[in-house]
């Protein structure tokens, strides 16, 4: 086995610059991998927190739309139905107008513990001034209310519920979800503050819930855990089931990033096989001399077969280089002029890079066994007979 691997070393030095363009072949084949890899796990992630990571992924409610009054205890079993639900929070909803000196627009006050749907929302990253509410009648706005009124923090406004009467809220911050309908319809304060405008005593409309994030893609199954622990009386729904375009959309870009990536293990494959199969014929003598001076068939496949594996650990070597390379030079210059941020955040994964270089090394060296092979048949008499 030594002697092969030494013949095989020997091999690809006489024919440097053979050996360096099948390097930098199967260099660039693993740093495409890793490219489009990072970039489409980052598209996909991106998309996925901006959708569902921001917002309620299982949701419930009661089966016959009523409200939910010993909400604590539902919350208590909601988080011991599955490990990996993070968090819940009850809310409850009042749509009504807010009137400020003669202009009235539509608003939604969701009302949470604000402690709670923290951990759902992000409420306190997406402050832009002031602070959250904590106490009753206090309430944070949109972006959209502060301009189009001319609200700043210490101010108050009017909510006029149909039917309930108008209450006064004291303005204590503003927000940005970065999403033109939240900012121009929500408004957030604590859940005793909606129940107060909705004239009800100590219930919720829903609660809602977020999964941990490696379980997203497990909601529907979570769901239906959630729904064995709390009975029939409730009926929960998840954001697969509300979101099927979604799921399409995603399931599409994962199986275009696999199409693209086992294509270029194909090219890599045959790239590699058919560049040995004419070192095979190209040192024919020599390994026709080899077998007249006593070495196996084996150890001739083996020459073959270190060559391959040589090659692709130089190969993948190089490509994750060059993958890095294009990784940092993306984050670095395709960033966007406003924000300075990524125009796409990839998803770097070090796990994934280190995957794609040990697939390299194995095709490579799968990709000798048809020359390793050859060489083992070639005959010492047919060699002398040729040369």
């Amino acid at each position: 086995m030594k002697l092969a691997f030494q013949i095989a070393s020997r091999f690809l030095k006489s024919g440097k610059l053979q050996t360096l363009f099948i390097i930098l072949g199967i260099g660039v084949g693993v740093s495409v991998q890793v490219f489009i890899g990072a970039l489409i796990s980052g598209l996909q992630k991106s998309l996925v927190d901006t959708t569902i990571g921001n917002s309620s992924q299982i949701t419930i409610t009661r089966e016959d739309e009523g409200y939910i009054s010993d909400y604590d205890a539902l919350i208590e079993d909601i988080l011991n139905s599955d490990s990996r639900i993070r968090v819940a929070a009850g809310n409850f909803n009042v749509a009504g107008s807010l009137e400020q000196n003669t202009e009235t627009l539509p608003v939604l006050v969701r009302g949470f513990n604000l402690e709670q749907a923290d951990g759902i929302y992000k409420l306190s990253d997406k402050l832009t001034e002031g602070r959250l509410p904590n106490a009753t009648n206090e309430v944070i706005l949109g972006l959209f209310f502060q301009s189009e009124f001319d609200l700043n923090v210490g101010d108050t406004i009017t909510i006029q519920v149909p039917l309930k009467g108008n209450t006064t809220l004291t303005v204590v911050g503003f927000f940005d979800f970065e999403v033109k309908s939240v900012n121009e319809l929500w408004a957030v304060s604590t859940l005793e503050t909606t129940q107060s405008l909705f004239q009800v005593g100590d219930v919720v409309s829903s609660i809602e819930s977020q999964v941990r994030e490696s379980a997203y893609f497990d909601a529907d199954a979570i769901s239906l855990s959630v729904q064995n622990e709390i009975g029939s009386e409730y009926v929960t729904s998840n954001w697969i089931e509300n979101n099927a375009s979604l799921l399409s959309g995603l399931q599409g870009q994962s199986i275009s990033s696999l199409m693209i990536q086992v294509f270029v293990l194909i090219s890599v494959v045959l790239g590699i096989a058919s560049i040995l199969a004419i070192i095979v014929l190209q040192k024919s003598k020599q390994i026709g001399i080899l077998k007249a001076m006593g070495i196996k068939n084996s150890d001739a496949s083996l020459i073959f077969l270190f060559q391959g594996l040589i090659l692709g650990i130089f190969g993948a070597l190089t490509g994750v280089l060059l993958g890095i390379g294009l990784l940092v030079s993306f984050q670095t210059f395709a960033i966007d002029a406003t924000t300075g941020d990524p125009v796409i955040p990839l998803n770097i994964e070090y796990s994934f890079i280190a995957l794609s270089a040990l697939i390299a090394v194995g095709v490579s060296t799968v990709a000798a066994l048809v020359p390793a092979r050859k060489s083992s048949k070639l005959s010492v008499i047919e060699v002398i007979r040729n040369a």
